[in-house]
């Protein structure tokens, strides 16, 4: 018999559990496209819509905040808003990728390579 054998085999399970993980993250990333979350500020006055990924999807701003002389205070809103979706994306994202490493028996925040 050749000695080390089992260590080949270890090395191609894990190599199999890598392009699992891999396949996992890459469908991970199609299905974050397709995710959306809401930002708002102002009392839900200005909403932002993004995918999980952080594309800006759309924007609905009540028109009462549309007043001339509060032009920052709209521009901040609006700012605000979009920050606020941004975040939540990347929570999402994280509760995703999550799912995946836990499934794995890895850390919650374990850094995936690709």
């Amino acid at each position: 018999m050749l000695k080390g054998l089992g260590q080949l085999g270890d090395m191609a399970k894990m190599m199999k559990q890598a392009q699992e993980m891999q396949s996992k993250v890459q469908q991970m990333q199609d299905d974050l496209h397709n995710m959306t979350v809401v930002g708002e500020s102002g009392a839900g006055l200005v909403k932002a819509t993004a995918t999980a990924k952080g594309d800006l999807k759309a924007l609905d701003i009540d028109p009462s905040i549309f007043v001339p002389s509060e032009k920052e205070v709209a521009e901040d809103l609006i700012l605000a808003a979009i920050k606020d979706a941004q975040a939540k994306a990347a929570d999402k994202a994280q509760s995703e990728m999550a799912k995946i490493t836990e499934g794995l028996g890895l850390p919650a925040d374990f850094k995936l390579p690709f």
